[in-house]
């Protein structure tokens, strides 16, 4: 199995910056991929940014230019860097890893005020 703890969450306003960050442990070996996905209130999950062990990366149309995920795979642990937050961008994060089955962290919230 593997575990994913997130931090980073929070408020902040219209503008400015948050880093989540997903620390893994347990089957670490066994995962290929990690990225973030938000639900906001009354919508599905979605995917935000996903990157794989060989650093691969992709990104919802939605936070191109704004959100950078990276990760240290010394440390088995994924960064979302987001920038320039906006309103629509108010929602439950949750880390994901994608290996022989996919795990989900509890989730962070972040929330951005106008």
């Amino acid at each position: 199995q593997v575990q994913l703890v997130e931090s980073g969450g929070g408020l902040v306003q219209a503008g400015g910056s948050l880093r989540l960050s997903c620390a893994a442990s347990g089957s670490v070996f066994s995962i290929n991929a990690m990225g973030w996905y938000r639900q906001a209130p009354g919508k599905q999950r979605e995917l935000v940014a996903d990157i794989t062990n060989g650093g691969n990366t992709i990104y919802a149309d939605s936070v191109k230019g704004r959100f950078t995920i990276s990760r240290d795979n010394a440390k088995n642990t994924v960064y979302l860097q987001m920038n320039s937050l906006k309103p629509e961008d108010t929602a439950v994060y949750y880390c994901n890893s994608l290996g022989t089955r996919r795990y989900w962290g509890q989730g962070t919230q972040v929330t951005v005020s106008s």
